[in-house]
């Protein structure tokens, strides 16, 4: 028997069914092991041997390399086949390690998507572990651990800030100087000249061009009263321009192009577009088997294989015509772009977003939709349009509107219309010459708007842009810096909270390296270049730390500790003042003069509530406890912590038989339709005493 061990458990079964019996497939549930965080500075870095790691196995996995190491023990050959990036390189390299394998031998599976070819065509070219790129994410982890350690110790010891990081306060930076921006700008007045004619019966709104060949920008109410009494009865067409327009359809999904597009067509945020995804990629149940529906979602390349663009040339072909055949893009260049992996494409184009819909949820049928149909449309035609455009007008003013009219879908069969707004979609017959009624025509003040708050997918293309960051990152940057609260985020829309602010402009002072996004994006070209064998682990570490450690030195000695806020009492023990501090478990007040003295004011005790029961197990009364930091209450014994009883709470629910679907075929009973959190299933009315449930139709789920 061969293992075969991966990342995620969703994966097992599928990729054991494509190898058979004579394998097993297991999952090691991502990292195992990561950086110590004894020794000097807790960094499990030893900085004097050449910046030598020391690594644990991570608390919460100890049973599960226990179980590899089990299985490895009975198992012919041992195969790693975690993800193919980075990380999944390390996961490999430390899985090896943990198990006793030969780095040098011990066989490496790399496949983009979970399908049977693709697993048997990674079964057949097996590699060894690149240890250019094991040593790139050590480096990297190694200088994050080193930054989020020494920076955000600094920070919380001086104004109490939870934690800083090399991509975390750069994308930081970013927000805050944005949002500075915003409060800063000053609006500018102008105004709109507005005009509406009929065509074909239709009202059109007419784009206003020049007055006396000043231009279209009108700045005073002035000069936009002088227009409009200038503006006649009928306008004279001067001019009718017909042009064919082509519109080239978009390259295929990164994973920064997908987070964008999902947030804008979906109101997906970042985090929950890659949920989706990776269940996309681990795979879906579709008539009794269990597949991968998309290739790897970590990427920042739009590069397609050969063998899908031809499948998919096919495709299109047999569905809409040889006429429909485009042309693959070309790779799209940017930022340190690594071209590891293919775009983010379904694993196969004969596999319709319709086809598989009953398998999917709502959301993940939206998100795959959107991969498949953007994938194929980038291989297909460009849209074809014949455009007219009129210019009209009279005693020197001078308007334009445009009509279009569609001669050739392209991609737009497999995606749809998307015209665009303020073009008349009718092609009247207009001739030079030819004159238009107004009936209405009014001027408006307006004022230039400052620029919108960044979106999370704003960030993450800003992310890319610059160069910060990589594909398997921008959520989790994004997530970090919303639960260290230092950005709000409504709705998807980010901006930075006081604290978030406050810690940008201190990092910025005393470490202008860290928050410039050409430094952290200078050191993800390095990291490449370890990677590339172009750069050593040293080199990248030596010259990185001893300038940093010499910054967070001289900052401690001049950043002015935060003041605590006084409380206007004493302390009782030395006279002190009483101030408000922060702990890990929120406000509380101290003495000032820690830690000289260690006084704390305790809450004062609540009045005791009795419920008038007695306590079954022991006899003593039952009184009403608050949840700690919690709101709520429950019923426990008076005798804690000798006797541990609580109340169960009782939840009465009246069912009808309009509720009942079926009887359960346990108990007798009946089936019902439950509900628990996003997930809705039959369960018996007879529950606790019957746990018999059944998963919801999708016809019985809507209704």
């Amino acid at each position: 028997m061969k293992l075969v061990i991966v990342e995620s458990p969703t994966k097992c079964t599928t990729i054991k069914r494509y190898l058979g019996d004579d394998y097993d497939v297991v999952a090691s549930l991502g990292h195992i092991r990561d950086l110590a965080t004894s020794g000097k500075g807790g960094l499990g870095v030893d900085i004097e041997n050449n910046f030598e790691p020391r690594y644990v196995v991570n608390k919460d996995k100890t049973h599960v390399v226990y179980q590899l190491t089990e299985a490895a023990k009975k198992a012919d050959e041992v195969i790693l086949a975690t993800d193919p990036d980075r990380e999944g390189e390390a996961i490999a390299w430390h899985l090896a390690k943990v198990l006793g394998l030969d780095i040098k031998t011990v066989k490496r599976l790399e496949f983009h998507e979970i399908t049977r070819s693709s697993i048997s065509e990674a079964m057949k070219n097996p590699r060894t572990i690149d240890l250019n790129l094991v040593e790139s994410q050590e480096t990297r982890r190694i200088v994050d651990r080193i930054i989020g350690f020494k920076l955000s110790t600094l920070l919380y010891k001086k104004m109490r800030s939870r934690s800083a990081g090399r991509v975390q306060s750069a994308t930081l930076k970013m927000i805050d100087d944005h949002d500075k921006e915003i409060a800063e700008f000053i609006p500018e007045e102008f105004w709109l000249v507005s005009v509406k004619i009929k065509v074909d019966r239709r009202n059109v709104e007419l784009t206003f061009l020049d007055y006396k060949n000043s231009g279209k920008d009108v700045k005073n109410g002035e000069l936009a009263n002088e227009i409009l009494s200038q503006i006649p009865d009928k306008l004279t067409v001067f001019d009718v321009k017909k042009t064919i327009r082509i519109k080239e359809s978009k390259e295929p999904f990164t994973t920064s192009t997908l987070q964008q597009e999902a947030f804008a067509k979906l109101k997906f945020k970042t985090s929950k577009t890659q949920l989706i995804a990776q269940k996309l990629y681990e795979g879906i149940e579709v008539g009794g088997e269990h597949m991968g529906l998309i290739t790897y979602m970590r990427t920042d390349s739009t590069r397609l294989s050969p063998t899908f663009v031809e499948r998919a040339t096919n495709f299109i072909k047999e569905k809409y015509g040889e006429e429909y055949i485009g042309h693959q893009k070309q790779t799209r260049q940017v930022e340190l772009m690594q071209d590891a992996h293919e775009a983010i494409r379904p694993s196969s184009n004969h596999r319709t977003p319709e086809s598989v819909r009953q398998y999917l949820t709502n959301e993940q049928y939206a998100l795959y939709r959107l991969i498949y149909n953007r994938t194929l449309a980038s291989l297909m035609k460009p849209k074809k349009e014949e455009v007219l455009t009129i210019t009209l007008g009279g005693n020197d003013v001078t308007f334009t509107f445009e009509c279009a009219r569609t001669i050739f879908k392209g991609y737009e069969a497999i995606l749809g219309s998307s015209d665009e707004k303020g073009t008349l979609n009718i092609f009247p017959d207009i001739q030079v010459g030819d004159e238009f009624k107004i009936f209405s025509k009014n001027v408006e003040q307006k004022f230039t708007q400052p620029p919108a708050h960044y979106s999370e997918a704003k960030i993450v293309k800003l992310m890319e842009e610059v160069g910060i960051g990589r594909p398997s990152t921008y959520a989790s940057t994004i997530e970090t810096l919303r639960s260290r609260k230092y950005v709000n985020d409504s709705a998807g829309i980010l901006t930075v909270t006081e604290q978030g602010s406050r810690t940008a402009h201190v990092l910025n002072k005393y470490f202008p390296e860290i928050v410039n996004t050409k430094y952290t994006a200078k050191m993800e070209e390095q990291l490449d270049n370890v990677q590339s064998g172009s750069n050593s682990r040293l080199e990248v570490l030596s010259n990185f730390y001893y300038p940093f450690a010499k910054e967070v030195e001289h900052a401690n000695e001049l950043m002015y500790k935060d003041q605590d806020e006084p409380t206007g009492k004493k302390c009782p023990i030395c006279g002190g003042d009483l101030v408000y501090k922060q702990g890990k478990n929120g406000q509380f007040i101290g003495c000032s003069n820690y830690p000289t003295c260690k006084y704390i004011e305790k809450e004062p005790k609540k009045d005791i509530i009795y419920t008038g029961e007695l306590c079954p197990d022991c006899g003593k009364p039952l009184v009403k406890r608050n949840k700690p930091y919690s709101k709520s209450t429950f019923v426990a014994c008076s005798g804690y912590p000798t006797c541990h009883y609580i109340k169960p709470v009782e939840v009465k629910v009246t069912y009808t038989e309009k509720d009942y679907v079926k009887s359960c075929p346990k108990c007798g009973g009946h089936l019902i339709k439950k509900t628990k959190g996003k997930s809705s299933f039959l369960g018996c009315t007879n529950y606790p005493k019957c746990h018999y449930i059944e998963t919801l139709s999708r016809k019985r789920r809507k209704n």
